[in-house]
């Protein structure tokens, strides 16, 4: 009864040049709907880092450079298959699958200067190979009363990752004709499954609407690490570094929502969500282990008030929660492809903030904001030095960090709807004073950021069937003790023709083409100051072409996507 899809090819130059392919394919007979997305991904990749280190009590400054190209090969494939039981009840079922092949080579240099006097120096070579794998599955029942307007959702399913990954690192040092290294084979599982149930339904003749639900959700996570020293120019086992490292979990949360309009003119949503986790942590070098569980409570409310035909203003408020991804608790030590080494903390802990939100809405065009956020507690990177080695890992600050922000933004149309323009100007400014007096740190306690960004696209240019589009943000990083040295640029210009009777249409991109995206920003610690300028090949020129086929006479399916979790908040 009905086929239709279309066929993406892509190529983009940056430094290196890039390709990917997609196949979207969607079909429908009678009462089963069936739809299907395969691609593939040959991508390049180069990074630069130029780091300057300054230690408050020795004034040593270690100054490292490193550059690194990566190549990565990823086919993926994903299906939604979906049976319409009868006009009120689906069933279907979603299997995504994932696989990417990873080969990372950098070279790094260091040196060493204490008081301005050089000290020593050294050179890393990195080298590394990661094979990923990624399967997810979601069964999925739906039903839905479109007269009672009654929806219930249920979603039950696994996901599991798999990746190999191998990391080689020699080290030479200018004092010694003998090179240093180390080699990681690394084979990490991630498992987790799930049950998620949601339902709606109206309250009342008065248009209130009450949603609740609920997710129970396990995690069985594995690290298993095999560490070898190069010694003798031979590479050894370090019984005392392999290491296994498990993570588990079980997070249970329920949820409710209460929604209605008084007078006409008030719009109320009022919503709670219980959330109740319980994990351990465990690594066999020294036998060391965790056992946690909290539970909290996060609540968030929305009245939107309509002063008028044109105006109408909305307060919002929501209580929030971060929690660590389990990968950040490991206390492995790992080399990094800058010289510098990585750890996990295994005394993380979570991270609770609130925002308080006022917008006003006028003409359904242009809209003032305002929000304020604090927070008394949360988790930065921070640096400290062991032996001859500096390492990064995520560390708990305590401290009140308040902010408030104010924006415009707008959106217009012009000629007769062919131009339109969305704009955004956004001015933020933030008090970390507690934050800093409470972890001795030695960065600005008051900062104000201004940032904004626009989108312009004009369709039909010249009646020729080409649609033009452009964007551009300037945006500035500061959280926590990361602080920006200066404001990120991003731009880009495309321009898109449609070709009606065959069906395609080609766009050619300019990715951040007069400024190259530069990250420039220091982490402030007790032990000193530590400035990364990150320079990736986020430039260049991409070209695209996709074709269409088939027909109208399909379905599209109830959902596409399997329930996940990215770590952190949920």
């Amino acid at each position: 009864e009905g086929l239709k899809g279309s066929a993406s090819f892509t190529s983009s130059q940056a430094s290196r040049n890039s390709q990917y392919s997609n196949l979207n394919i969607n079909y429908h007979k009678k009462n089963f709907t069936q739809n299907l997305t395969a691609g593939y991904g040959d991508n390049t990749n180069t990074f630069r880092t130029d780091a300057e280190y300054l230690f408050y009590d020795s004034n040593k400054v270690e100054l490292l450079n490193s550059k690194s190209v990566s190549l990565n090969r990823s086919p993926s494939v994903s299906s939604t298959s979906e049976i319409e039981i009868d006009e009120k009840n689906n069933i279907g079922l979603i299997f995504d699958f994932r696989k990417s092949k990873r080969f990372t080579d950098s070279d790094s240099f260091g040196s060493n200067y204490i008081n301005g006097q050089f000290q020593d120096s050294s050179t890393k070579t990195n080298h590394s190979v990661g094979d990923y794998t990624n399967l997810g599955t979601n069964l999925f029942y739906k039903y839905y009363d479109k007269v009672k307007n009654k929806i219930l959702d249920v979603n039950v399913g696994i996901n599991y990752r798999h990746s190999d990954d191998f990391n080689e690192q020699l080290s030479n040092f200018y004092t010694t004709t003998i090179p240093d290294g180390n080699r990681i084979l690394a084979n990490k599982q991630d498992r987790e499954y799930y049950l998620k149930v949601d339902y709606s339904q109206p309250i009342g003749e008065n248009g209130g609407q009450l949603e609740f639900g609920g997710k129970s959700n396990f995690k069985n996570n594995v690290i298993p690490y095999e560490y070898f020293n190069l010694v003798n120019e031979q590479w050894t086992n370090d019984g005392s570094r392999t290491n296994d490292f498990q993570y588990t979990d079980n997070l249970n949360s329920l949820y409710i929502n209460f929604s209605k309009t008084y007078f006409k003119k008030l719009e109320t949503r009022i919503g709670l969500r219980f959330e109740h986790i319980a994990y351990k942590i465990r690594q066999s070098v020294g036998n060391v282990e965790r056992t946690e569980s909290y539970s909290t409570l996060l609540p968030d409310l929305l009245l939107k008030y309509a002063l008028s035909d044109n105006y109408n203003l909305t307060a919002t408020y929501n209580h929030s929660i971060y929690r660590p991804y389990f990968s950040e608790f490991n206390p492995f030590l790992l080399p990094g492809d800058d010289g510098i080494f990585y750890r996990g903390n295994l005394n993380l802990q979570p991270n609770p903030s609130d925002r308080i939100g006022l917008k006003l809405g006028i003409k359904k065009k242009y809209f003032l904001s305002t929000n304020y956020f604090f927070s008394n507690h949360d988790y930065w990177t921070s640096y400290f030095v062991e032996g001859d080695k500096t390492i990064r890992t995520p560390t708990n600050f305590d401290g009140r960090v308040e902010r408030w922000s104010a924006n415009l933004s707008t959106n217009q149309t012009f000629l007769k709807n062919k131009l339109s323009i969305n704009l955004n100007i956004g001015i933020e400014y933030s008090d970390s004073s507690d934050f800093n007096t409470k972890n001795n740190l030695k960065n600005d306690s008051y900062i104000t950021n201004i940032s904004g960004s626009t989108n312009m696209s004009y369709t039909n240019l010249f009646g020729k069937n080409i649609n033009l589009n452009t964007w551009v943000g300037v945006y500035s990083q500061n959280n926590g003790n990361l602080v920006s040295n200066g404001q990120n640029i991003f731009h880009n210009l495309s321009a898109t023709k449609i070709f009606p009777s065959l069906e395609m249409e080609a766009t050619v991109r300019l990715n951040n083409f007069i400024v190259k995206p530069n990250f420039d920003n220091t982490t402030y610690t007790p032990i000193g100051q530590f400035r990364n300028n990150y320079a990736s090949d986020w430039y260049g020129v991409s070209f695209s072409l996709v074709k269409r086929f088939g027909n109208q006479k399909v379905k599209e399916n109830t959902k596409t996507n399997i329930e996940k979790d990215s770590g952190g908040a949920k």
